[in-house]
């Protein structure tokens, strides 16, 4: 069986550890490399040699989705697992949307994240049970849908974060844009959830459970 060379990119260094642990007791799985945010694992990905990215969803400087955006243009062959912290429903159609090959939680079993690397790293997708009752509602009328899962992605993280108790500012520094590019998108958001306040969105987000 060959070897799949593995680029792990979370910002936790205990993550990293317990996933490197975790795939050292399959001799076909290689962690080769690791990165602790997107600017790294993108570094990392053009000087060295990979077969897949496991990646989280929620790194500093950059935020996964965009990431996971900027692999697919630049490595558009590479898959990519996502490994999350959040529940399936909240980020995983986004992150299959942008290209990624799967979505796991960090609550999974070990036994199915090799699983899942196997899956994706011999060129097909892979969703839990969970995922696919989700991407199944996904594909109803659009009426039908709730009205965060019409945003767009920085509108969606936007909305997460103010639901999160964060000010315009520290939505900038985590996502590294302007406090007046975060106001725009806040604007959006609000004008697509007809809402009026950080409040209503606060409520919103506690009540469908979309807070980091």
């Amino acid at each position: 069986m060959s070897s799949i060379r593995i680029l792990i990119a979370d910002d936790h260094a205990i993550v990293r550890s317990g996933l490197r642990q975790i795939l050292s007791d399959s001799p076909d799985l290689l962690v080769t490399g690791e990165a602790e945010n997107g600017v790294e694992a993108m570094h990392k990905l053009r000087d060295g040699s990979f077969d897949l990215v496991l990646m989280d969803v929620s790194m500093p400087d950059r935020n996964g989705i965009d990431t996971l955006k900027l692999v697919r243009k630049e490595f558009p062959r590479l898959p990519v697992l996502v490994l999350s912290m959040h529940p399936e429903d909240q980020y995983a159609i986004r992150a299959l949307k942008a290209g990624a090959s799967g979505y796991l939680t960090k609550q999974s079993a070990p036994e199915q994240l090799v699983t899942a690397i196997r899956q994706v790293a011999s060129g097909k997708k892979y969703v839990s049970p969970t995922l696919a009752m989700e991407l199944a509602n996904a594909i109803t009328d659009d009426d039908e849908r709730p009205p965060h899962e019409k945003l767009s992605d920085r509108e969606y993280q936007t909305l997460v974060m103010i639901s999160s108790g964060k000010t315009l500012t520290q939505i900038g520094e985590e996502l590294s844009l302007s406090v007046k590019t975060v106001s725009v998108y806040r604007a959006r958001l609000l004008e697509k959830m007809r809402m009026k306040n950080n409040a209503e969105l606060t409520h919103y987000g506690l009540k469908h459970g979309l807070t980091d």
